[in-house]
Order: structure tokens, then sequence, then C-alpha cells
């Protein structure tokens, strides 16, 4: 990791400072999903943080929708967004930017596992009721997820939340939902009644999460030192180490929302 700080320290003397930007003086905004409104002073932190080490002015933004997220990368503002699998996999389909680097903090790969009732065949309740399965609107492991292991069936799609889906198979108004493996590990003791089925294919845990993305209008050079800055002092995000990402590992989750009849050139999130 010292000789990639190295590598990219040379890299910025080399690039130089252009006078079209003054990185001083110019807001770069990082923007977070909406579920960030319970950690306002986190992000704040974050950004702090990553302004101090960087020496750059790193605006925090909690988007009250994805929807916000996608209108400041198609503009021509300094962007950067923190953010999961769906996102990135929409923004690098359109060209709106280029992952930067991802956190390691044990959860940076996960997949979407479908629950169900125990008494019942997840393959069964695939095969004869897909359009009665539950999805969060917006998530790879859920939307994204249901719609490929159904086809594109999957037709509850209602559910602000993870929960919120287990919460509609608990009480019989789904036949099963797909919910993030991390998230159900987390809350399976609250669900007595209910089972989880990995479904081949679908529920591998590929889809990365924890990257920092920057949009197109973010120059080289400023590129350069966010990516020093997060190498060299990991703790920024709470983290002992962050390593460079590679958008190919985005291919799952593109693959998977192929197979669910989701168009990352065309999908919108719910405002």
């Amino acid at each position: 990791m010292n000789k990639l700080v190295t590598f990219l320290l040379l890299a910025l003397v080399c690039l130089g400072h252009p006078p079209t930007v003054r990185a001083a003086d110019t807001d770069i905004h990082l923007w977070l999903p909406p579920i960030w409104k319970t950690e306002r002073e986190k992000a704040i932190k974050i950004a702090l943080a990553f302004s101090q080490k960087s020496g750059l002015k790193i605006v925090p933004r909690i988007a009250n929708t994805y929807p916000e997220i996608m209108r400041a990368f198609a503009g021509e503002g300094l962007e950067l967004a923190y953010v999961g699998s769906m996102v990135q996999a929409v923004i690098i389909a359109r060209k709106l930017g280029t992952p930067l680097f991802q956190v390691i903090d044990g959860k940076q790969f996960y997949g979407g596992v479908m629950v169900f009732k125990k008494d019942e065949s997840p393959q069964s309740i695939l095969k004869s009721s897909p359009n009665g399965v539950a999805y969060t609107l917006g998530a790879t492991a859920g939307e994204v997820c249901a719609k490929a292991a159904t086809g594109g069936k999957a037709a509850i799609g209602g559910m602000v939340d993870f929960k919120a889906a287990a919460d509609a198979v608990n009480m019989g108004m789904a036949s099963a939902a797909f919910v993030k493996d991390f998230w159900w590990d987390d809350n399976k003791i609250k669900y007595p009644k209910l089972d989880f089925y990995r479904v081949p294919g679908v529920s591998e845990p590929k889809n990365p999460d924890n990257v920092v993305v920057a949009s197109k209008s973010v120059p080289p050079e400023l590129k350069t030192k966010l990516m020093v800055a997060a190498f060299s002092s990991p703790e920024i995000f709470g983290v002992e180490v962050i390593v460079p990402f590679d958008s190919s590992f985005l291919e799952f989750t593109l693959d998977l929302m192929k197979k669910g009849g989701i168009d990352p050139q065309t999908y919108s999130w719910p405002e």
C-alpha cells in the first residue's frame, strides 16, 4: 500500500495544478444515501477529516432521494458519492463517473438472500408464485435480486427497507422477500418463523459496497489527491484498510440487472 501511495503522489506532482481548478476553495460534494439521515454527525466527521487529509474542501450532502445523486452526477459540479452497488452500476453504465476506492470493513461485498416461511419450499415459491415476491425498491439485495431470481416477475415492490420486506412475508402479505445477507444475519432472531435461501446464480456475495465514486467533472489531479488521502488515512472512514476499486467488480450486479429486465440506462428510483 505504501508503494501505491508513493506512486500516486508522484503522479500528482507530475500532473501539477491547472489554473481552471483551485482545489483549496472549490467545493467537492460528498453524497451519501438517504439512509444516512440518521448518521449526520458521522457524515460531517468523514467530510471534515477527508478535507483535512486531502487539502480539498469536501462538503457532505445526504441525499433525500437517489435521483438527487444522479442529477448531481449528470451536472458539471465536482461530485463524490459513497454508495452501494446499484447506484455505482447506474453511474458507471451511464458514464457519469468513475470509482476511486473501496472501504474495507468486512462487509464490502454482499448478496441478496430470499426469506420465506419455514414450512414452505423456496424453489416452489419461485416456480409457482414469483409475482408474490417482495423487495426493497432501488436496492441490489432487494429489487435487483428479486427480479433476477424471478425473471422480472417479482411484483411486491412497495417496500421501503429490508425490514418491511421481511415483515410482509411474516404477516402473509408476500410469499417471499429478498434482503441483504448481512441484514438477515443481524435480524434473523426476530423472525423465528422465517428461513432463508441462497438462490443459485443470484445470491452470491459479489455486489460491491462502500465505494467512493467521482463524477466525470472531477479532474485527474483531484482524484489523485483524494485517493492518496484515503489510502494513507483509512481512519477517515473508520477502517484500517482502503483499496483501489476496479469497476469490473460491478459486472455481477449489472448481470443481475440484465436477468431481471432492469435497464441501468433508464432506471429511476422513486422521488
